[in-house]
């Protein structure tokens, strides 16, 4: 999984521009880099031996690839590799959670977050699971309420009931939900349920002095610090650690005196208690007087005097796959759930991931090539086969969402998590593709459109590797280069 401090170096002025934390997700898998490689064409009965040059090398002796290739048009295998085997999909699981979601929802499908007026004069912010959502938000839905002749609210509650069952999926290991990455998903949704803390050195022998990009997100914290400022030019590094029993994080580390900020993002404790925390801030901005707080899930809804509504859903899902963000995909598969009525004891999320199984059914994904209990691709129980992420592919890119579903996938050596990836190659520009990394994992999932063959599809799957990621892609990539050099013999 992704280190929680790689992807966050620009968090605090991201969010001042309210910009997602997920956008530093694409930094922490664009560091990977192709050199330039020759764009000597290569013919298709050439690439099984190719292939096997690259995967068959000494340090992958270890490790299990899975591998299918195939024209976008065709059932004809250029190459296939136990892409029938299960294998932990990591990220490339979103692809089967925004492809159903186009389908089931639509491209103009938007969230709604409502504000409504009892007779008593009492408002109930009702969230509907907008992943959008940050402080600037709340300031315009302030200002409707300031014009609407509003100064003061006796009573302010936050409805979180849309969504059902648990904030955390239950089979996220708790290393990861401590951090952004990993941040819980409720109704009520704010700065992506992050919080952002910049670790600052003082003078040496000192504790680091500990920041708030937004003193809002302090609250409550109970920080045990034991770090330190070291001399000039020493070593640094800072870690963070949330306690299992409550808001409680444990801090250590060091570093030397001269040295830049070291900035972390963590999940919130509480997220509709955040919410209602910045919501409170926000009217208090525009000078509306709040008097009690609380939140209470259900309660009688009268009269819709405000509301927002998200990005559209071809928004969204350029955010999820172009920065594989987390909280965004695991939103969207609870809104699924959402438009359908709960049966006994079901969750959001099961219901969701019903409408996912059901609608890839109906396209023609083979249900019985694929398990998945979660959206985003997080847990380690998911498991994916190649064959499937190709059926995904292929079905969508001949659809008449296809367009908005590849616009919705990084660009190599262009943009989202491939923008540093395929650098001066053949691949440069002409690959779409789904990034996906854990620990002893590395996945892509993607469209090579290869003028000079045909366009192709294509899924390479690493599981239970004992190499660094990096040389993991590194052998993915050139394995993608060459089918961008794939030549009609």
């Amino acid at each position: 999984m992704l280190s929680p401090k790689i992807s966050i170096f620009l968090t605090s002025l991201l969010i001042s521009i309210q910009i997602p934390f997920a956008q530093q997700i694409a930094q922490a898998q664009t560091t990977q880099t192709t050199e330039k490689t020759s764009t000597t064409s290569i013919c298709s009965n050439q690439i099984q031996s190719s292939i096997n040059n690259i995967i068959n090398r000494p340090e992958f002796t270890r490790m299990r690839w899975g591998i299918l290739i195939k024209p976008l048009n065709s059932e004809q295998k250029l190459y296939n590799l136990e892409s029938e085997k299960y294998f932990i999909p990591a990220s490339t699981n979103k692809l089967f959670t925004t492809a159903a979601a186009l389908k089931k929802l639509g491209r103009d499908f938007k969230i709604r977050t409502s504000i409504y007026q009892d007779a008593e004069g009492t408002l109930r912010v009702v969230g509907r699971g907008d992943p959008s959502l940050k402080t600037a938000q709340l300031d315009i839905l302030s200002q409707q309420l300031y014009q609407r002749g509003i100064r003061e609210i006796d009573q302010l509650i936050a409805d979180d009931s849309y969504f059902q069952g648990e904030v955390v999926n239950p089979s996220w290991q708790w290393e990861d939900v401590q951090f952004y990455y990993g941040a819980p998903v409720n109704s009520l949704i704010v700065n992506e349920n992050a919080a952002v803390i910049n670790f600052v050195s003082q003078k040496i022998g000192e504790p680091l002095k500990i920041q708030w990009t937004n003193f809002l997100d302090s609250h409550n914290w109970n920080i045990q610090n034991n770090t330190i400022t070291t001399a000039e030019n020493q070593p640094g590094f800072v870690a963070v650690y949330r306690d299992l029993k409550g808001q409680i994080l444990r801090i250590k580390g060091q570093l030397p005196v001269n040295a830049k900020p070291d900035i972390t993002a963590i999940a919130v404790f509480d997220p509709a208690d955040n919410f209602l925390r910045h919501f409170r801030g926000s009217l208090l901005k525009a000078g509306i007087k709040v008097k009690q707080v609380s939140v209470k899930n259900s309660g009688n809804i009268s009269q819709e005097i405000a509301f927002l509504e998200s990005p559209s859903l071809s928004e969204l899902i350029k955010e999820i796959n172009g920065n594989s963000n987390n909280l965004f995909t695991e939103a969207i598969l609870k809104t699924l759930g959402s438009q359908q009525p709960l049966k006994d004891n079901q969750t959001t999320v099961d219901s969701g991931l019903e409408v996912v199984k059901n609608t890839l059914t109906e396209l023609g994904v083979d249900p019985k090539s694929y398990i998945i209990v979660d959206g985003s691709g997080l847990s380690r129980k998911n498991l994916i086969s190649p064959e499937s992420l190709v059926q995904v592919l292929q079905i969508m890119g001949t659809s008449n969402q296809g367009e908005i579903f590849r616009a919705s996938l990084p660009v190599a050596g262009v943009s989202g998590t491939l923008k540093n990836r395929f650098l001066n190659t053949s691949a440069q520009g002409i690959v779409q593709a789904k990034t996906g990394t854990m620990m002893g994992v590395v996945t892509l999932s993607g469209y090579v459109n290869n003028t000079n063959y045909q366009p192709l599809v294509f899924s390479i799957m690493v599981n239970q590797s004992d190499q660094p990621a990096s040389i993991v892609r590194n052998a993915m990539d050139e394995i993608v280069v060459l089918l961008s050099q794939l030549k009609r013999c």
